[in-house]
């Protein structure tokens, strides 16, 4: 019979699969995988389970996914297992009822080198921020979020050239063996972890959640940091903005991928300039930003080349 701890595991999209994997490979009980309810998507609206659950059921692991994670009948099965630990990486805030379950408690995968970027969208704001290096931490859990004490952390250098994608891919199996190195910390009792509050002496930074508004484009923005703002949305969700001409047509787009040009030039931010064959440049305080990767709305991505063969930018265009 294993001496290992059994383990309860929550999870949910792609981020999550690498360090359930590692567990189940290192002979680590796993009672059961918590992930969300199957959700309808695309023109059938058919039922689509999450990354965590097609791994979990591909290697016969029992499965939960509750509406509601305060649901009393979810409450009285967790307690039925009786599980030694829980591991969180990349699911919803748990109620008290549920982290402090386990006798040897639950932790999470953070993908921030905390205290700095706690919320939801840590990877993306890290880039979008210019940081040099990022990294992922795992901390128990308590009732604030991301604020509980930290037990590793990994360390890894953001380069010029990485987007919030590769950053995700990177910390993504980094974190896997965090998560290995954290549970067998654990399962021996070497675990001295420490106080957020002892490392707070920097400015922190937060990673709120993205959506339609922090997404969009900004003009007040140099065109190093607008690149920055737009790999650190690439390739999901994107950058976005809306182009308008003199006449009154317009159109939005997704930009994926820019150069950053410093210059001195007249333009008003938000000015466009376009030869209509081969380039797009985008006036910024500063200088410019020149796409390269783009997306109309219903459209597949595209190169700037292949967006101009099809849409000419003729006249006076412009951001606002």
């Amino acid at each position: 019979m294993s001496n290992k701890p059994s383990i309860v595991f929550l999870g949910t999209p792609e981020f999550a699969v690498p360090s359930l994997e590692i567990l189940v490979e290192n002979g680590y009980p796993i009672s059961a995988v918590v992930t969300v309810p199957d959700k309808p998507a695309g023109r059938g609206q058919k039922l689509i389970s999450s990354p965590v659950k097609v791994f979990a059921e591909k290697h016969g692991l029992k499965v939960l996914q509750p509406v509601s994670l305060k649901d009393e009948s979810f409450i009285n099965e967790l307690k039925a297992l009786n599980a030694d630990l829980q591991v969180v990486v990349a699911f919803r805030m748990l109620p008290e009822v549920v982290w402090s379950m386990p006798r040897l408690g639950t932790f999470n995968l953070h993908g921030s080198l905390l205290p700095q970027y706690r919320g939801a969208a840590p990877i993306n704001w890290a880039v979008i921020n210019g940081e040099k290096k990022t990294g992922v931490t795992t901390f128990f859990l308590k009732q604030e979020i991301d604020t509980g004490n930290i037990i590793f952390n990994q360390e890894i250098e953001i380069t010029n050239e990485d987007n919030a994608g590769t950053i995700h891919d990177k910390l993504m199996e980094i974190g896997s063996k965090l998560v290995l190195k954290t549970v067998q910390a654990i399962e021996v009792g070497k675990v001295k972890s420490i106080d957020q509050n002892a490392l707070t002496k920097d400015t922190l930074r937060s990673a709120p959640k993205l959506n339609r508004e922090n997404t969009r484009l900004s003009l007040t923005n140099s065109p190093e940091e607008a690149r920055n703002f737009i790999r650190g949305l690439s390739p999901y969700p994107a950058a976005h903005a809306e182009l308008f001409n003199s006449n009154g047509i317009g159109f939005s787009i997704k930009i994926y991928d820019v150069d950053a040009v410093s210059e001195t030039h007249h333009y008003p931010p938000g000015k466009i300039e376009s030869d209509n064959k081969s380039y797009i440049h985008i006036y910024l305080p500063g200088g410019y930003i020149s796409i390269k990767e783009l997306q109309l709305s219903g459209r597949n991505k595209m190169k700037v080349r292949d967006f101009l063969n099809g849409v000419k930018m003729d006249g006076d265009w412009k951001i606002n």
